[in-house]
């Protein structure tokens, strides 16, 4: 049975693995220490003796300084651990990266909906693009009324669902961070579960007009006349209610036609996009979780489809590293001035990358941003980065992107849709019924005790590897496996079963008038 985890040869602590934690008085059989007051699972035990003022070592890296001595064998808590200030980004060089030592891998396939533009979806859903958030009650009724009334007559189609927001009205439209909010609006429409098919309601007095949606789709998108229809609740030939939801249930099944004559057909893996995220993280979600889907990351980019991590909160700790990983000049420049942007962003809000812990980061085990941050980096694999996007930002390239947004759960899972990722796999230590309205989410446990909780919201527990039962590629490549059923429609995700869809929270930094 294993106790506590150390993961590097240098650190200084370990963290209880057992699911009461351990008890004053046991004793580390491998580090020779015993226990001098009880440490609760996933939390810090000191293997030696930290002087006050001595660096505290986790994944080989210091996730803070002791602000008193800390005997061996003590509980290493937060309120004595200082933190360490963020790398500066100023004294990052960018330097060419030495290739990852790696065997393409081939001969793996899904079943995916390919799509004119060239991208392929997992899912054939409906998607019903809402310019402002007063449109929404009625976008729900009419999805209500498509799917419990027409849904069964087009067999091929997965979903029906309102892309609803609180975006569009009251806001300062020509503020120039106002883009960032726009870019996620107009491509949330063209993701590729979406098939091209576009149907947008709006109100007709917000902001966000809808002629300026119906130029992207013409001019930049590429979207053909016949497969985007739009419809304004203000126009004065609708007179009532029910004439609002005739009307738009009318153009829903103008759209589920088209779709319905869309099948399945096999996909090189190369045309995945996966997107990973973490949420309700732990001590545990850097060792067990985290590490899974950094394997299946490493996969993926070995087989040329594309893997998109983000948080931006949540990996700068580890600028350095992905300064080092990133393949060229340009994508380090954008990667340093993404993450200053968003370090300028955060000092404009009077707080710091440290309000991104949360309680329940805390409860699990984690003491700061930093030893999250080390963590959280792990599902990004080890390949070097292939390029750098904003938030909501097309992808452009295939291979390893990361995409510099919140670390919120639904900030961060709305800008993975709007730049066009079609799958994601998301980890978590604490539990999250999280999910997203237009893309399946594989749900990764790193603890026993929650998979068996949320048995059947948890689509894969990791926590063996915790255990010392499995290894990281043992349930990397079960992970993987599942991620090509899933995509290909072989299985569907606990969320999906239950129906679950976290509404859409678009990223606005500009102001609210």
């Amino acid at each position: 049975m294993i106790q506590a985890i150390k993961i590097n040869d240098g650190d200084n602590v370990a963290i209880a693995v057992g699911s009461t934690g351990m008890k004053a008085g046991e004793k580390l059989e491998k580090e020779g220490v015993t226990l001098i007051e009880d440490v609760p699972q996933g939390h810090k035990i000191s293997l030696r003796f930290i002087a006050k003022g001595e660096r505290i070592i986790r994944y080989g890296v210091a996730i803070g300084t002791a602000l008193e001595s800390i005997e061996a064998g003590r509980w290493v808590q937060e309120k004595i651990v200082e933190m360490p200030p963020s790398p500066a980004l100023k004294d990052l060089v960018w330097k060419q990266p030495p290739p990852v030592p790696c065997k393409p891998l081939k001969g793996y396939t899904f079943m995916g909906y390919r799509n004119a533009d060239g991208t392929v979806g997992t899912r054939n859903i409906l998607g019903i693009t809402t310019s402002v958030q007063c449109v929404s009650g009625i976008v729900n009724h009419v999805v209500r009324i498509l799917k419990e009334e027409h849904l069964s007559r087009f067999p091929n189609v997965d979903d029906i669902v309102g892309l609803n927001h609180i975006y569009g009205c009251g806001v300062a439209i020509n503020a120039p961070a106002a883009f960032i909010p726009i870019r996620q609006v107009e491509n949330l429409s063209v993701n590729p579960n979406l098939g091209g098919e576009v149907m947008m309601i709006g109100l007709g007095c917000e902001k966000l007009e809808m002629k300026n949606l119906e130029a992207f789709h013409v001019e930049k998108a590429g979207t053909p006349r016949d497969s985007l229809s739009t419809m304004i609740l203000q126009d004065e030939s609708l007179k009532g209610y029910m004439d609002m939801v005739d009307a738009a249930v009318k153009l829903g099944i103008k759209h589920l036609e088209k779709l319905n004559k869309r099948k399945r057909v096999e996909c090189p893996l190369s045309d995945l996009r996966l997107g990973v995220q973490c949420g309700g993280s732990d001590a545990f979600s850097g060792v067990s979780a985290n590490a899974a889907v950094g394997f299946v990351v490493d996969l993926l980019v070995r087989a040329g489809a594309t893997a998109v991590f983000s948080e931006v909160s949540e990996v700068r700790d580890a600028a350095p590293v992905l300064a080092s990983r990133c393949k060229e000049k340009a994508t380090f420049d954008k990667l340093i001035s993404e993450l200053d942007w968003y370090d300028n962003y955060l000092h404009t809000g009077g707080v710091d990358r440290s309000a991104n812990t949360t309680p329940g980061n805390k409860t699990g085990g984690l003491v700061n941003i930093v030893e999250k941050a080390m963590g959280s980096v792990i599902k990004s694999g080890s390949m070097n980065i292939d390029d750098v996007i904003g938030p909501g930002e097309l992808i452009k390239k295939k291979g390893l992107v990361f995409a510099a947004t919140p670390a919120s759960d639904f900030f961060c899972g709305t800008c993975q849709l709007a730049s066009g990722i079609s799958i994601q796999i998301f980890t978590t230590g604490r539990g999250t019924p999280y999910s997203l309205p237009a893309a399946p989410v594989l749900k990764v446990s790193s603890r026993r005790d929650l998979s068996h909780r949320w048995f059947d919201l948890i689509d894969l527990d990791s926590s063996s590897i915790v255990l010392g039962e499995a290894t990281i590629e043992e349930i990397g490549w079960e992970l993987f496996n599942l991620l090509l059923d899933t995509a290909s429609g072989r299985k569907v995700t606990a969320a999906e079963k239950f129906g679950l869809k976290n509404d859409l929270a678009i990223f606005n930094p500009a102001p609210v008038t």
